[in-house]
């Protein structure tokens, strides 16, 4: 094969990878029965497919190859660790057997995989932030320091929490399933904190190069639509509606160079119709259903903005009461740095500045980046320079996400 081919092999291998690893990895999980056995396999099986492909062109199905792959790679490894311990020649007899049976379901199964592993990763006997922070990690595949900027938590902190959530679930024996549908709704609420946070970190991510990753946003709808078609359930259905009407807007949140966009200077032409259409559909379908909380009214607050023609013609009132309903189902400090911008557009920006103080005097978003960088919007536009200056100053060390910090040093030039 040509240098050149050998350059397409790569450029689709690191594609796939980026798309498909998590897939193959739960796939893995599910056959192989073991978190550690399942990432070396993965590991495995795109070493092996960067020599075969180059030599044979790559299949027509690379999941499916990498799947089968991974799966032989771990069955020949506990073949070799089995001369050494005899314990481990029963597990690999007990892999080959599944190895040859699996095949037939493998394309049925492997769609359902991810969101057998966020149960798993979401059981009861976790505790609620190990329960993020290993689905994190284990299905989307997010790093520790990405996780940690998620959660304005130590990367120390999220990796002790990953490690001692697959020990748990390795010495509990907490089985690879979907619950049953009276065990559901006990489960539900991790499970939705799960795929919201999954969201997050692709509608705005926490580091990088870019604003939007694209592939995380797209698979946590996937997600809720999959747990939307299992369990009908009124904040499932506002999550989806949620999440759709967010990434209507991701084509206009970064220029063509990759710059950060605001709300009030996006091209609106530029929003999804079709997403948004779904969307609203579906945030009424929950406001009507008894049982919504704080997805739904994060949604209706989402719709609100895509209702709105122009930053100007925006219902702020309606927002800002949306909030304080928020604010009762779910009390959070950002929720309350949200109100207070929404406060700022409909009242003036003293009277969002004074709110956001008050926050930041508790302490509780010092290291929160977007907390700083609203005061220093609201200072700069009351003329305060010399505090918006110091408040952009402390937002740029904060942040981590490229676009971000560049849209930062701008202002903060700006006021230079």
């Amino acid at each position: 094969m040509s240098e050149f081919d050998a350059g397409q092999i790569r450029h689709l291998l690191a594609e796939v990878y980026r798309t498909e690893s998590r897939r193959v990895f739960a796939t893995l999980i599910r056959l192989l029965g073991d978190f550690d056995l399942a990432e070396e396999a993965l590991h495995d099986a795109f070493v092996s497919a960067a020599e075969q492909w180059c030599q044979n062109g790559p299949p027509k199905n690379p999941r499916a190859w990498l799947v089968s792959a991974g799966r032989f790679k771990a069955i020949d490894a506990i073949r070799r660790r089995s001369r050494f311990d005899a314990s481990l020649h029963e597990i690999a007899g007990r892999l080959d057997h599944s190895a040859q049976t699996a095949a037939a379901s493998d394309d049925e199964e492997i769609e359902d995989d991810r969101l057998r592993l966020i149960f798993t990763c979401c059981h009861p006997a976790l505790a609620s932030e190990t329960q993020v922070a290993l689905t994190l990690r284990e299905i989307c595949g997010l790093k520790t320091e990405e996780i940690a900027a998620a959660f304005l938590t130590a990367p120390a902190t999220i990796a002790q929490r990953i490690v001692r959530g697959k020990a748990k679930i390795r010495d509990a024996a907490i089985p690879y399933q979907v619950p049953a549908i009276a065990e559901l709704p006990d489960r539900l609420d991790s499970v939705l904190s799960v795929i919201y946070l999954v969201f997050n970190e692709g509608y705005s991510a926490s580091s990088g190069q870019s604003v939007t990753r694209a592939d995380l946003s797209q698979e946590a709808i996937r997600l809720g639509r999959l747990l939307g078609e299992l369990l009908a359930d009124p904040e499932a259905t506002g999550l989806l509606a949620l999440m759709l009407l967010q990434e209507s807007r991701r084509a206009a949140r970064s220029s063509t160079d990759g710059d950060l966009v605001l709300l009030e200077d996006q091209d609106r032409s530029l929003w999804n119709r079709e997403q948004i259409a779904e969307g609203r559909s579906l945030v009424e379908q929950a406001l009507s259903s008894s049982g919504s909380g704080a997805y739904t009214i994060q949604a209706a607050i989402a719709s609100v903005h895509a209702d709105a023609a122009s930053p100007p013609a925006t219902d702020w009132t309606r927002i800002v009461a949306l909030y304080d309903l928020l604010a009762q189902a779910e009390p959070s400090p950002v929720i309350e740095l949200n109100r207070a911008v929404a406060t700022a557009m409909r009242d003036g920006p003293a009277a969002g500045l004074a709110l956001i103080d008050a926050i930041l005097a508790r302490g509780e978003l010092a290291d929160y980046h977007l907390a700083h960088a609203a005061r220093a919007d609201l200072c700069r536009r009351l003329n305060r320079t010399a505090d918006a200056r110091t408040a952009y100053g402390r937002a740029l060390e904060l942040a981590k996400q490229e676009p971000e910090r560049r849209f930062l040093a701008k202002r903060l030039r700006e006021m230079s």
